[in-house]
């Protein structure tokens, strides 16, 4: 065998494996895009069943909980992360930080939040992480808790006061990234 295929041969073993990248990629698009529309029903009924100020109990309680049913059914961690998070368990770690600042300045330069996303394999702990962002667009529902704060209602403003006294999460309004699903599995 001559030296050339031999070089071959080294520099494809040294390379990942991008098949198992990709199915890891597709699964994850696939997590993430199922999520936000089964809360978005469950918030939407819950505002017609007992108006804004009940919704955040849904985001409060139940998202975590669905959080936690979609990590354990597929393998996922999964959570929801924040720049300006009403709950501190929403605030981003470094990499989940430096993500959204860049899907903040690309929906800035006039890319379109619903489709940014971010995947990349990482180590953590000495271990090989795929991770996996994608953005969540402020939608109209999304104003009734997290619009500009003088158009809330004063029931939404007092169950927020009580709840999140430290809230940097108003403000926004519709397509703002307001947020990102956020996914993370060992390779």
């Amino acid at each position: 065998m001559t030296l050339k295929p031999l070089l071959f041969i080294a520099a494809l073993a040294a390379l990942p494996a991008f098949g198992d990248e990709g199915s890891y990629l597709e699964d994850a698009r696939q997590v993430a895009s199922s999520l936000p529309p089964r809360l978005l029903q469950v918030l939407v009924a819950e505002i017609g069943k007992g108006g804004p100020e009940s919704a955040i109990s849904v985001c409060r309680e139940r998202a975590p909980l669905m959080a936690k049913a979609a990590s354990e059914k597929t393998g996922w961690a999964i959570r929801r992360v924040s720049l300006r998070p009403r709950n501190p368990k929403a605030a981003p770690d470094a990499w989940e930080k430096a993500v959204l600042e860049d899907f903040d300045r690309r929906a800035a330069a006039g890319e379109s939040p619903a489709l940014l996303e971010k995947s990349e394999v990482v180590a953590e702990g000495g271990q090989r992480v795929f991770r996996y962002m994608k953005a969540l667009p402020t939608q109209e529902v999304c104003l009734l808790c997290h619009g500009a704060p003088e158009r809330l209602t004063p029931p939404v403003t007092a169950k927020l006061r009580e709840l999140y006294p430290d809230d940097q999460a108003t403000g926004y309004e519709v397509g703002q990234v307001r947020g990102a699903i956020t996914l993370k599995k060992p390779l």
